[in-house]
């Protein structure tokens, strides 16, 4: 499947924005999905993941209270909304698929992911 993001862009610190995962070339029902991101200078790290079926979610410490992933299945799209951001939550947000068609089953290691998107800019600055 390819993921392809949309969304970022430059806000301000306290502002909130929602970001977007579109995914083609599959069952998007059959695919775990994740939110990442990649600071400068850091290593990318997780945001938070979500089922197949999108009723369960885990999230980072980074972000979490501060950021819901959910998904439309019938629109093959994954989301994270963010709210009260901060100059530390600049960087590059990615979304990647991992094939999984059991519910109760869930992936929070970039290793486990093969389909990644390209990326979206998320630059918080007043």
């Amino acid at each position: 499947v390819q993921p392809v993001e949309s969304g970022g862009g430059l806000v301000q610190p306290g502002d909130s924005l929602r970001l977007s995962c579109l995914v083609s070339g599959g069952t998007f029902t059959n695919y775990v999905m994740g939110w990442f991101r990649q600071a400068p200078g850091k290593e990318r790290g997780t945001v938070g993941v979500i089922n197949n079926e999108g009723d369960t979610t885990s999230y980072a410490d980074t972000m979490k209270g501060r950021c819901t992933i959910s998904r439309n299945n019938a629109k093959s799209t994954l989301y994270l909304q963010m709210i009260n951001l901060k100059p530390d939550d600049t960087a590059v947000y990615y979304c990647a698929a991992r094939a999984e068609s059991n519910p109760a089953q869930l992936y929070f290691r970039l290793g486990d992911y093969d389909s990644w998107g390209q990326g979206t800019q998320v630059t918080v600055s007043s």
